[in-house]
């Protein structure tokens, strides 16, 4: 590996710079990430520093959003859904109960692991 330098008054400092990163955008990308910032610091700078943090991050969105459409669906077969129709609050409530037991294993499963 190659490294430059710059003055800096009487020291030479390297020219160390971290690639661009992209903004995290989705609820599982910030929850890993913060997740990964307070319990994991020491592999959270490595990746940081590597540049392979913005790809882990988008890797665990992209991996929770299939496996919630999996869950979802699963559940929906074994636990059907009320007739939106005819009572919509008893249907809110019942996908409401079904997104949140799906949730729970992804941030165990994905998040935080």
């Amino acid at each position: 590996m190659e490294l430059t330098y710059y003055q800096h008054g009487d020291y030479l400092l390297p020219n160390l710079t971290i690639g661009e990163t992209h903004a995290v955008t989705g609820k599982y990308e910030m929850l890993r990430k913060t997740f990964l910032k307070e319990n994991r610091t020491g592999w959270y700078q490595g990746m940081l520093l590597s540049g392979k943090l913005d790809k882990h991050l988008a890797d665990v969105e992209e991996a929770a959003e299939e496996r919630m459409e999996v869950l979802m669906d699963g559940l929906l077969k074994k636990y059907p859904a009320p007739d939106k129709r005819k009572d919509q609050l008893a249907w809110a409530a019942h996908m409401n109960m079904l997104i949140s037991m799906a949730e729970e294993s992804i941030l165990e499963e994905l998040v935080y692991c």
